[in-house]
């Protein structure tokens, strides 16, 4: 598609606008008025103490076109205007397509954090009125933000300028899965280079450590996720959890979380090195129980798989497990995805987190024919839907949100949980509440200027061959994290 920026730069925004109707379209940038097919023109116009905004779209041989108003001395000028052409865009492809976003022209991935700002500075009453009427959210997604609103405050108050929360990567999966964007490796291609990845691993545990107690940091959670923590051997996860409780201060550790992961890589001697290792919560990732579903996503389990790592976790005195499923994968339908809540739901999990399918790889979904790509979105909405009204009847409620881009339908991923069985750690990662300092291949520490909002970065190399090659250098990058702060608590 063609994008035409006219008396404006606004192209950001515009384009995470056009990617909500057309995730995989290319997107080209000029400046001229060509109104063609499969082009979209918008255009910022000064007329007196006015300026125009229009917006035009041609797409797939259909027309629409919208236009408002601003003048030129009103507050925030450059935000309005941007915002304002965002609508305009925004009616002509829902008078195309026929499809409304629920979050309308909303693309962050925060919005829970939005709302808590706007509500802050002007008010609920302010901040209601400004998502529904500025930003076109509907009411059903509005509600579901305040009440994750509600959730996350709660968990965000109970941490201080000096707290912390660990990361530990372990980049490996027993295959990869079609839909997954994140940087793993299957178990099979990288076996040789596991155990030297975790003998390295606990050596910058180890660094880590030492610069946490010359920092006098306060640790608050660790998490364990991958990858799939589970696809390496129970001794592996053991000796990488002793590093953890030899090494750091557990005194005012609130949480504990291994992602356990995917059902066929849990077994009764893992589970007890997790458990006899200190950690507190585990996830169990079914992702959905339909097994034809299963199957198309590339998962080596079935549903009765899942059910028995469940039922194998509580033997070894885990309670309090996580289970995640994905609304909007390829093959499953509304009624099945019903099923697949029935099932979990059955198993009486502490808390459940229902995602939202990211298609950035997934193949399946691929296309860039927009009525397909808008069927998944409504299919995948009715899904979300669902999932709220029956977890909330059984008393699992919404504590955080959060979204992610080139997701179906625009849509969100919430946590729920029993009271009491919230995950502290997912809340402090997406709020970006407190520092999150993280050791593996692919992680990223991020240092949080306490009682600011700054916050630096300090990158780990992604893949497990370059974490052991150039290891040297990640440790020498941590010490950046005595350099930060040194400016706040010296």
């Amino acid at each position: 598609m063609k994008l035409s920026l006219i008396g404006h730069n606004y192209k950001y925004e515009l384009e995470k606008l056009i990617r909500i109707f057309l995730p995989f379209e290319k997107i080209e940038f000029c400046d001229d008025e060509d109104f063609t097919e499969n082009c979209a023109i918008t255009k910022c116009h000064i007329v007196d103490n006015n300026v125009q905004l229009i917006a035009k779209l041609n797409l797939n041989g259909k027309t629409a076109d919208f236009s408002d108003s601003i003048l030129n001395n009103c507050d925030d000028f450059n935000k309005e205007c941007e915002r304002l052409l965002a609508v305009q865009l925004y009616k002509c492809f829902v008078k195309i397509t026929g499809y409304g976003a629920p979050w309308g022209i909303l693309t962050g991935v925060r919005p829970a954090k939005l709302y808590s700002r706007l509500a802050l500075a002007l008010g609920e009453e302010n901040a209601d009125s400004y998502f529904l009427n500025k930003l076109l959210v509907s009411k059903e997604k509005l509600e579901i933000c305040k009440e994750s609103v509600k959730g996350e405050e709660k968990i965000i108050s109970l941490s201080k300028p000096d707290s912390f929360s660990l990361y530990i990567s372990i980049p490996f999966c027993p295959t990869r899965c079609t839909y997954c964007s994140f940087v793993s490796h299957s178990v099979k291609q990288a076996k040789k280079l596991i155990p030297q990845y975790v003998n390295l691993l606990c050596e910058e545990l180890i660094e880590t450590a030492k610069i946490v107690k010359q920092c006098n940091l306060t640790l608050e959670t660790v998490y364990i996720g991958g990858g799939t923590p589970t696809s390496i051997d129970a001794e592996l996860i053991q000796k990488i959890m002793t590093t953890v409780s030899e090494n750091f201060s557990f005194e005012n550790v609130r949480e504990y979380t291994v992602e356990a992961g995917r059902p066929d890589t849990i077994t009764k001697d893992k589970l007890l090195a997790i458990k006899n290792g200190g950690a507190t919560r585990i996830s169990i990732n079914p992702q959905t129980m339909n097994d034809d579903v299963l199957k198309n996503i590339g998962r080596n389990h079935d549903s009765k798989q899942t059910a028995d790592a469940f039922k194998l976790a509580r033997s070894c005195g885990f309670n309090n497990i996580n289970m995640d499923l994905i609304a909007g994968l390829p093959g499953d339908t509304i009624d099945s995805f019903d099923n697949t809540l029935s099932k979990v739901i059955s198993l009486n999990p502490e808390s459940i987190t229902v995602h939202s399918l990211s298609v950035k790889r997934a193949s399946t979904l691929n296309s860039t024919e927009s009525t397909d790509i808008l069927m998944d979105g409504i299919t995948a909405s009715k899904m979300v839907l669902s999932a709220k009204e029956r977890l909330t009847q059984n008393g699992i409620f919404p504590y955080y949100m959060y979204r992610q881009s080139k997701t179906v339908g625009n849509l969100e991923n919430v946590g729920y949980a029993k009271k009491g069985y919230e995950g502290l750690y997912n809340v402090y990662i997406m709020d970006e509440t407190h520092s999150i300092l993280a050791c593996g291949a692919s992680a990223v520490t991020k240092l949080r200027e306490p009682n600011g909002a700054f916050i630096d970065r300090i990158f780990n190399f992604k893949y497990p061959y370059e974490y052991i090659d150039r290891f040297g250098e990640i440790i020498e990058r941590k010490k950046n994290i005595c350099d930060f702060y040194n400016k706040y608590f010296h």
